[in-house]
């Protein structure tokens, strides 16, 4: 079958044509950050994926170190996740870096391949095949310093201290005492 070059195109005429998708293939790539101890947690966020199941299990493995006292827990968590997924990707990250105190971000971008392979619904061996590329986000967290001159790099946010509701001053301008009255104009 002869289609342009443009995979979105292509996209839009195998939904037009009468195609259905029978498989998708992302492209494994190289880790971004060269040089990680073996162990490393590396959570991979999909579409579908829950963040209260992502957050669980994460947030479990690196507060293990804090319940027992030996050096049981995790130092370092790697989020990473392309497409649809990268939003819910950098969510996980600023939920975790809310949660845990003094934890060091480096976020890298990139792309990764797609292949996906459509099939004729009307039941001839008509079949397209579909390269695309994806953005990527990984994002490593870490209790330990980074190297602060790479590039995407962020310190630990010293305004947070990794504060929760429980943590929280009776008199912080965001207490549950009375709430404000909203002024609404109609």
């Amino acid at each position: 079958m002869d289609l342009s070059a443009d995979p979105n195109a292509q996209l839009k005429q195998a939904h037009a044509g009468g195609f259905k998708k029978v498989c998708r293939v992302e492209e494994d790539s190289a880790c971004p950050f060269p040089g990680l101890p073996a162990g490393v947690l590396e959570m991979r966020v999909k579409e579908g994926s829950k963040i209260r199941n992502l957050m669980g299990f994460a947030m479990a493995r690196m507060q293990d170190e804090a319940r027992d006292g030996a050096q049981t827990g995790l130092r370092q968590v790697v989020f990473s996740g392309s497409g649809r997924a990268v939003t819910k990707t950098i969510t996980c990250a600023e939920i975790m870096k809310r949660k845990i105190a003094g934890l060091h971000q480096m976020t890298k971008l990139q792309y990764k391949g797609l292949r996906e392979v459509w099939e004729s619904q009307e039941g001839g061996d008509s079949e397209m095949t579909i390269h695309r590329t994806l953005p990527s986000i990984s994002i490593l967290l870490s209790k330990d310093p980074l190297d602060p001159l790479e590039p995407g790099y962020q310190p630990p946010d010293e305004r947070n201290g990794g504060e929760t509701a429980e943590k929280r001053s009776i008199d912080s301008s965001d207490s549950l005492m009375e709430p404000q009255a909203k002024r609404v104009c109609l």
